[in-house]
């Protein structure tokens, strides 16, 4: 007999809806899934222990969207023109049979499944996730510095580790693997410069980030706020750069590859040089809310559309309602009221 999860496997997409755009004429191409609202870590720039102490409710597990729930709905948004899921959290490999979820996502045709994690699990899960189809894995790293590491996810978990996953998500083709940097003043900005020297010996990609104020819990202050091109700077001196043109449009990083031909680099300046004009990405959480924005807080509820039993056509017709209705420009909107918040646009660096 066939298992029902066998048959969603092969199961056909939706015919190809005609392309979704917002109000400023920004299709929908990516998705984020939250596939849980627990982490492991207690990152300050994201998950403060003060926050998410022992007594934070996290949500309980039948809030929590289903495999066959989240199938669905990347079922109808792929049908709408997405061609990219990716796999979030929390961190996204401390929910549970991960892999069985992924074995039904690569089911959807014309997608690629990607997934960003702290690495923390990867040493076990590389394999068993790549088996089951996902494409792509970007891993957080915020320094190789043991004790900054340990500081940075403030659950005194070793860098060690989070290599380990990294060297065993490559042993199983999980290519190109890229690299995640929350760049933060005063806490790990001296460690850049080896940190570039490290995953350009792997033949990873290193993405950096600016700090930025996602949610209300963070206490992000602009003073904290490393700009990307000081960090470009930094790494030149070291390594030297130069600029490489984006590789597709709406492309969040801005690249930069080693003279040398060793590899590369990118900056995501979503604090001094937002993207929101580009911007092609969609937000589902682990309760199964729509967010148009990462830095929305208020989202529309598909979970209760899909548990109270309508078709496809429905859920599709809410998407459209949502999609069509987007404006959202919060990094352009903060950046144009940040004061002393000046926007310099990357220059030629190195001549």
């Amino acid at each position: 007999m066939t298992s029902p999860d066998h048959a969603l496997n092969r199961a056909t997409a939706a015919p190809s809806a005609p392309a979704l755009t917002d109000r400023f004429g920004r299709p929908l191409r990516d998705l984020r899934i939250s596939v849980t609202d627990r982490c492991n870590f207690r990152c300050r720039y994201c998950m403060p222990r003060e926050v998410f102490g022992p007594n934070f409710a996290f949500l309980p597990r039948d809030e929590i969207l289903t495999f066959e729930e989240i199938t669905r709905l990347a079922r109808i948004f792929a049908a709408h023109g997405v061609r990219k899921l990716r796999l979030t959290g929390g961190e996204p490999t401390l929910r549970a049979e991960l892999p069985k979820l992924v074995a039904q996502l690569h089911g959807i045709p014309g997608v690629e499944i990607a997934m960003t994690t702290n690495g923390s699990l990867l040493r076990t899960l590389a394999a068993p996730l790549a088996k089951a189809g996902l494409n792509r894995v970007t891993v957080s790293l915020d320094s190789l510095d043991d004790a900054v590491f340990r500081s940075m996810n403030d659950v005194n978990f070793p860098v060690a580790l989070v290599v380990e996953g990294i060297d065993a998500a490559t042993a199983a083709g999980l290519r190109p693997l890229k690299v995640n940097t929350v760049v933060k003043r005063g806490v790990n900005d001296h460690t850049v410069v080896e940190l570039a020297r490290f995953v350009r010996d792997r033949g990873h990609i290193l993405r950096f980030i600016e700090y930025m104020d996602v949610g209300t819990t963070n206490g992000w202050r602009m003073d904290d706020v490393v700009r990307g091109t000081e960090i470009v700077e930094r790494i030149d001196a070291a390594l030297p750069l130069e600029p490489v043109e984006p590789s597709y449009h709406g492309e969040v990083a801005k690249r930069w590859r080693y003279r040398d031909g060793s590899g590369e680099i990118g900056v995501i300046t979503s604090v001094t040089q937002p993207f929101c004009g580009d911007c092609t990405r969609a937000r589902l959480s682990a309760e199964g809310s729509l967010y148009t924005c990462l830095f929305a807080a208020q989202g529309t509820d598909l979970r209760a559309l899909l548990r109270s039993g309508p078709e496809d056509d429905a859920i599709a017709g809410a998407l459209r309602t949502v999609w069509t209705a987007r404006d959202d420009r919060y990094s352009e909107l903060r950046a144009a009221g940040t004061p002393n918040l000046h926007r310099v646009e990357m220059s030629y660096i190195g001549g």
